[in-house]
């Protein structure tokens, strides 16, 4: 076959669906999350019971599951689809942390690196950021040293969070992956005093900066220069490390977020006996998370909300009191920060330390002035895709590159730095393919009208009286039973309804984008793809895009006749290409007009499968009509389907016209057809033309009277299977039904039906092309089918049944070959092609002698 060039017009309709589909949308948890973990994924294995799967699944994403199941702030949860829908989201951080707990397995972790390279990287801040960055480099095959002042691994999260949210054995235990890859860390050693920034940039390579933002801000407030007066940053690092500080029996803390929190609540477990939270916003409005919050009253900690520092008031150099005011507005018209106040509505506290929770900044000062450009906050400056700095092997990630991030959002950074440093080291593009990194918006489509509200499972929590006598961890997590009921909860959001439905398009790929992304980039494509469709156009019901693959594949088809000299790329088409050419020879077709003046007012056409598999009914057929509608005449010949479905646009058009001569030659005002393909072949090319359905006619004319309520002692309940070429043809399936009433057999419909229906298996000339395939649609069709028998007005559908394992009857069996009961003996699949056309040729002398 020839290298196909597909036409403009072809290639632009394959476009639209490459740059619609939504097969590969990530769902909006996965996107959301700027590690983009696998939420979904391990969320079903929870739910499923497998839980080292689950953890394994995690662990390619996530180094610290344990950590993050606890202190993640999990953007993830705000963009879940039960949150949208119910307020109530997947408990997305505390399942990791259920897998995490209980199943993570140190001897299971993946350890392997790539060959060593002759490259150093230095890395300043153990926190998620700096550590993320030099495990992705390690691995890489980079020796990585992280130089880190503290005398401890974790950074802010080591000393930030306070240890009855994250206990410091799950930090050391999930950062020693880091040191069995064989990452070096240099604790206690501080850049720009222990050793200079530049000695370490002469020492290594590459140097990323991950200091986090450790660096307090205290609000230049009357009274800010107090004794008492302190920063959070200042007292949750030395509560952290020690689990002391003199702070006084009664607190006040400035700042609604949630390192405000994080004092309030540490500092009840330090002594402080009162401890007021002062913040700008009101309750609803609060940055902290509400659960935290509700956390921290439960502990004794009182809220003042909507209010704002007027001055600290001190006595003897001392706090001893703050003076508060109503906030009335915390931002102006355009959005900028201009806090007002009722200068009225004022409250005094008693107080005697006070603690700002109003932001960090980072420390910079290891860097020489000028040496690296500078934003508020200390912040470096840095290229936004590349985290490279003015000095080309600098990087920066984390809170230092810019803007304050959450945890998961600093080792996204981490990451993305590495990967900048990566390639930097390389000498290759460090911009191509990095739209996807960090938090990005999911092009998925997912509609949860009709979902049930299901109540978000809750972790167990230590009693308030008893958890603010220490800093055991508050947070018990998950029991089992609770995981699992959890993680049932999940809508698995995602757009695979046409893989789901498909089985050929699971063999092929994950979804139909892949197919035609394959084929504009290379123009190839394997020709048992196209020609495995059905035909049946059950994806593109399914499609919330209404994406018309059946017709993408028959483009595909079309370009691969041309390419092949007229003829199918398939070997087992040979075989259809004998059935056409024999369905249009003289031995086997026969126009009857219906008298002799050799016209006809209308024509019955029965197709193709119908006369190779019962000729007597094809007589009887016509003979009825005849009888109850005169001026019937009749046309064995085949509609070319079989030959346009291989592609054979030219051949069919002569076939075709073949047809609309005979049925001119007779003059036929009305066409009647048995066949579905037909129906639609003969509508399609004869626009001008009356075609019926005889599923149509027959409840216009009645059922001979003899055949009237025949099946009403039947034990048999018959299945009804409609044909998937006709699946928007309403009339046809009302009329199938009424015939099947007036024979007064039971029917039952199957879980697919009517528009509905699912294909046969015959479709699209697949059997001679994929036959291990349209076996399986066959058998998937009739598996979900109760009865053991079953009743369709196609004959190729009747024997795909028959092969799926069921005992069916063409509709024409019940009108004029019962009564059939569960001892009748049912007709099998023809004994061989010869017996086939062996019973076309009966019908054309069946017809003749009408």
């Amino acid at each position: 076959m020839e290298k196909i060039t597909y036409p403009k017009e072809v290639l632009e309709k394959m476009q639209e669906i490459v740059d619609n589909c939504m097969g590969d949308a990530p769902p909006y948890c996965e996107a959301t999350c700027p590690m983009h973990t696998d939420v979904k994924g391990y969320v079903n294995l929870i739910s499923e019971g497998k839980y080292e799967e689950a953890i394994k699944l995690i662990r390619e994403k996530l180094f610290i599951p344990a950590t993050l199941g606890r202190i993640c702030a999990h953007p993830c949860e705000e963009k879940c689809k039960r949150e949208e829908a119910f307020r109530q989201p997947m408990a997305i951080a505390a399942l990791k942390r259920f897998v995490a707990d209980n199943y993570d397995n140190e001897n299971l972790w993946q350890l392997d690196t790539e060959d060593e390279k002759n490259k150093k990287v230095a890395v300043i801040g153990a926190g998620p950021a700096g550590a993320q960055a030099a495990l992705d480099l390690r691995r890489k095959g980079y020796k990585v040293t992280i130089y880190e002042r503290l005398p401890v691994v974790g950074g802010m999260m080591r000393v930030g969070i306070p240890e009855y949210r994250l206990p410091r054995n799950i930090i050391d235990f999930e950062y020693s992956l880091l040191e069995k890859l064989g990452v070096e860390f240099k604790l206690g050693v501080e850049v720009g005093k222990d050793i200079s920034f530049d000695q370490l940039r002469k020492e290594h390579d590459a140097v990323i900066i991950a200091v986090g933002a450790h660096k307090g801000v205290i609000i230049p407030v009357p009274g800010h220069d107090l004794e008492g007066v302190h920063h959070a940053v200042e007292f949750l690092r030395e509560v952290s490390l020690t689990r002391k500080f003199n702070i006084g029996k009664k607190i006040a803390v400035i700042g609604g977020g949630n390192v405000a929190i994080d004092v309030a609540r540490s500092a009840r477990r330090v002594g402080a006996e009162e401890v007021h939270l002062i913040c700008l916003e009101d309750k609803e409005n609060m940055p902290a998370h509400d659960w935290e919050v509700e956390e921290a009253e439960e502990e004794g900690v009182t809220v003042h909300d909507s209010f704002g520092t007027n001055q600290i008031i001190g006595k003897d150099g001392k706090v001893s009191g703050i003076e508060i005011k109503k906030c009335t507005s915390i931002f102006d018209k355009d959005g900028n920060f201009n806090p007002q106040y009722d200068e009225n509505n004022k409250k005094l506290l008693d107080v005697d330390n006070v603690i700002f929770a109003v932001g960090q900044g980072v420390d910079n000062s290891f860097v020489a002035e000028g040496q690296l450009e500078t934003q508020r906050g200390g912040r470096f400056k840095v290229d936004p895709v590349t985290l490279q700095t003015k000095i080309d092997n600098v990087f920066v990630a984390g809170d230092a590159s810019g803007r304050s991030v959450i945890a998961i959002e600093a080792m996204a950074e981490g990451r993305k730095a590495a990967t900048s440093v990566d390639r930097f080291l390389k000498g290759e593009d460090m911009y191509k393919d990095r739209e996807f990194e960090g938090t990005y918006e999911t092009w998925l489509e997912k509609d949860v009208e009709g979902e049930e509200d299901l109540p978000r499972v809750e972790t167990r929590k230590v009693d308030p009286k008893e958890r603010v006598k220490s800093f055991t961890e508050v947070d018990l997590g998950f029991t089992e039973e609770q995981a699992k009921e959890e993680a049932s909860r999940c809508l698995q959001c995602e757009c695979k309804l046409c893989m789901k439905e498909c089985e050929m398009l699971n063999d092929f790929c994950e979804c139909p984008k892949d197919l035609f992304e394959e084929i504009l980039e290379t123009g190839e494509i394997n020709p048992k793809i196209p020609y495995s469709c059905n035909m049946c156009s059950q994806c593109t019901l399914e499609c919330p895009k209404d994406f018309p693959i059946k017709a993408r594949f028959m483009d595909i088809r079309k370009e691969m006749i041309k390419a092949n000299n007229g003829k199918s790329p398939m070997k087992g088409h040979n075989a259809i290409e004998v059935h056409q050419a024999l369905g249009y020879s003289k031995l086997f077709n026969i126009t009857k007009a219906a008298n002799k003046s050799g016209k006809a007012k209308r024509v019955f056409i029965p197709g193709c499968s119908l006369p190779s598999y019962n000729p007597e009914a094809v007589g009887k057929v016509l003979e009825y009509l005849q009888k109850k509608m005169p001026g019937t005449g009749a046309i064995l010949k085949c509609c070319g389907k079989p030959t346009k479905a291989l592609g054979q646009v030219d051949k069919f058009k002569e076939r075709y016209a073949q047809l609309q001569a005979e049925i001119d030659r007779l003059g036929a005002e009305e066409i009647i057809v048995a066949c579905q393909s037909c129906y639609l072949t003969i509508s399609e090319y004869s626009p001008n033309q009356r075609v019926r359905s005889l599923w149509e006619v027959l409840p216009e004319i009645g059922l001979p009277e003899e055949v009237r309520g025949i099946g009403k002692d039947s034990d048999i309940v018959f299945a009804v299977h409609d044909s998937c070429s006709t699946r928007d043809r309403k009339e046809i399936h009302d009329g199938i039904r009424w015939i099947i009433n007036e024979l007064g057999y039971k029917y039952e419909e199957p879980p697919h039906t009517k528009e509905n229906t699912r294909c046969c298996g015959f479709g699209g000339m697949v059997v001679p092309a994929n036959p291990e395939l349209a076996l399986r649609v066959m058998k998937r069709r009739t598996a979900e089918v109760k009865s053991d028998y079953m009743v369709a007005y196609c004959a190729a559908c009747r024997e795909s049944m028959v092969k799926g394992g069921k005992k069916a009857l063409h509709i024409l069996d019940l009108i004029f070959g019962g009564p059939w009961n569960s001892k009748s003996e049912f007709p099998g699949v023809p004994s061989s092609p010869v017996k086939s056309w062996v019973n076309r040729y009966k019908s054309k002398r069946a017809i003749k002698k009408v």
